[in-house]
């Protein structure tokens, strides 16, 4: 299964730049986005170390509400 995680973009040098996600830096490439289409601020899917589209901050909530989510049941279940 492969998975892409919302990001903040903080800082951009195109291209490459750091993206957030709850608390945590990551260097990522931004080479698959047109340049004139990201800033900071905007969230991003970073997969394998690349933005690969660009989404609005409710679709990343979303994203990391269910991730949250899937985490919690994996813990019951490997609790039970």
């Amino acid at each position: 299964m492969c998975v892409g995680v919302p990001m903040k973009m903080v800082e951009i040098h195109y291209p490459s730049g750091i993206a957030e996600a709850k608390g945590v830096k990551r260097n990522i490439g931004l080479q698959l986005l047109p340049e004139n289409e990201i800033k900071i601020g905007d969230y991003v899917i970073v997969h394998v170390g690349f933005a690969i589209e660009k989404v609005d901050k409710k679709d990343a909530d979303e994203t990391w509400e269910t991730l949250d989510e899937i985490l919690r049941l994996m813990e019951q279940e490997e609790n039970a």
